[in-house]
């Protein structure tokens, strides 16, 4: 009986792309974790981007999933055991994840409609912007689909234009060209999204991310209840944090190095009819010293740098920068203030980011309150078993003297 099982199983994938991983692969899989290494893989037979058979030591299929040939992430799970993995089963989790960001309620016009892995839809990003999608394919097997994703989200949302944002150091990774295209419809230069009470202009073909930190969406409504006084809010982009929290205080001021991005909350203030907000173009490290040195104070301060630790070889120079603009914070922070710190880091985990901040504390000889810990918004859910999911940490801390 069991021959007639093995022998079924090899017919069943002799014909078909397929790849034999290693004890350890197999186990890695078992274990929750939808991602098998190169290291991990004992044979190969098929080309990169084939939805492939994943069989065990043995020969027989434990799963299915998305194989690359360049990336060090050879497999991308897709389905444990033989279920089938083709275009249904894609439509079927894309319309579950639409479905689910739906019931959620959010309070804007834009957020993440797929968060990859945590949606069981492995390397592929999509993000609305109102009557506008911006796609991520993040591997060579989603660049294969991606003609069918398209359709799929245009059956389902009817946007207005799709744009493809691939201009990301993974796709160097899996092989891939990078650069922004246009899909389907119309995509303009500007398009304008609610966040709460705040309207944004945002550039979808050149802003950082997709055109807007969406991950953040819930640490700036939940940093609200804490806001007040003069507020300094470090690594703005397009201001945010600072637009969002303005209202609560009597000064804001924004800083970023980027000149666009200082002009863009110049522009987006004035939308909104934000006259308290003050944008510099500065090195955010420079300036807080500089602040520092000038004696000046604040009852609000935001951290929200770009990923210090873009690998493990980044994660000591990283632990500096973060504990360096931390420091310089609690310096500038008047006792009783609010300081709400963040890192999007992957590599810098909860716990070390917690002791970050604890060292820059005990440096600024100040005493600190974590009042909250919080991570990436609901619509970038983090999924059991995948570490990598759980990207974004956000303290919200009271200074105590």
């Amino acid at each position: 009986m069991m021959e007639g099982r093995k022998a079924a199983e090899t017919v069943t994938t002799q014909n078909v792309p397929h790849v034999v991983v290693s004890s350890r692969g197999e186990e890695r899989l078992r274990g929750g974790h939808p991602w098998i290494y190169r290291a991990d893989v004992a044979d190969i037979r098929a080309a990169g981007g084939d939805t492939v058979a994943v069989l065990n030591p043995r020969g027989r299929i434990i799963g299915r999933a998305l194989y690359s040939q360049q990336s060090q992430i050879a497999l991308r799970l897709l389905v444990i055991g033989e279920a089938a993995a083709g275009l249904d089963l894609w439509r079927t989790r894309l319309q579950a994840a639409i479905a689910f960001r739906e019931s959620l309620r959010i309070d804007a016009t834009a957020y993440r409609l797929v968060h990859g892995e945590a949606d069981l839809l492995p390397s592929l990003v999509v993000d609305r912007y109102d009557r506008h999608v911006v796609v991520q394919a993040l591997s060579q097997g989603v660049e294969r689909l991606l003609p069918d994703i398209v359709a799929m989200l245009t059956a389902a949302l009817s946007p207005a234009g799709i744009l493809a944002r691939h201009d990301v150091r993974v796709r160097h990774l899996e092989g891939l060209d990078a650069g922004v295209t246009l899909l389907a419809g119309e995509v303009p230069a500007q398009v304008t999204v609610r966040e709460g009470r705040i309207e944004h202009m945002v550039d979808l073909w050149k802003g950082q991310k997709t055109g807007l930190f969406l991950d953040q969406r819930e640490n700036r409504i939940a940093a609200r209840q804490y806001a007040r006084g003069r507020m300094l809010d470090g690594f703005s982009y397009h201001g945010a944090f600072a637009l969002q929290l303005a209202d609560l205080c009597d000064e804001v001021i924004a800083l970023d190095v980027s000149e666009e991005a200082v002009a863009q909350i110049g522009r987006n203030a004035q939308r909104n009819g934000i006259t308290n907000v003050q944008a510099r173009c500065v090195n955010v490290f420079d300036e807080l010293r500089t602040l520092e040195r000038a004696g000046e104070r604040f009852d609000t301060v935001v951290l929200d740098p770009p990923a210090f630790a873009k690998n493990k070889d980044a994660v000591e120079k990283a632990y500096a920068g973060y504990k360096e603009i931390n420091l310089r914070a609690l310096k500038l922070l008047r006792p009783g203030g609010t300081l709400v710190t963040c890192s999007c880091s992957y590599h810098i985990d909860e716990a070390t980011f917690g002791q970050i901040v604890y060292d820059a504390a005990v440096d600024a000889r100040t005493r600190v309150m974590v009042v909250e810990k919080r991570m990436q918004a609901r619509d970038h859910p983090v999924l059991l078993g995948m570490p990598e999911s759980y990207y974004l940490k956000c303290f919200i801390l009271r200074k105590m003297g």
